[in-house]
């Protein structure tokens, strides 16, 4: 479904067009960030940092990866 005028359309990706790869990166890292603070917000309180993690990977990447690669990424101790 699209439900963006051709002259929007046009706009958009003339302004992605003109935009330099690090500011499309930038961008795209936005709106990760942007969407993962909503999933965030709507989990319960009281989750440990890796069921947090984890409810966060099912709900962003679910049908991308399986199951044993989400437990992984919640799983993971950054070494620093």
């Amino acid at each position: 479904m699209n439900d963006t005028s051709i002259a929007i359309s046009k706009v958009v990706v003339e302004r992605h067009r003109s935009m330099t790869p690090a500011e499309r990166w930038l961008a795209a890292c936005s709106l990760y960030e942007t969407a993962r603070k909503i999933v965030e917000s709507s989990l319960p309180l009281g989750l440990s940092g890796e069921q947090r993690r984890l409810a966060v990977a099912r709900r962003l990447y679910r049908n991308e990866l399986p199951e044993a690669a989400l437990i992984a990424h919640a799983r993971y101790v950054d070494p620093k």
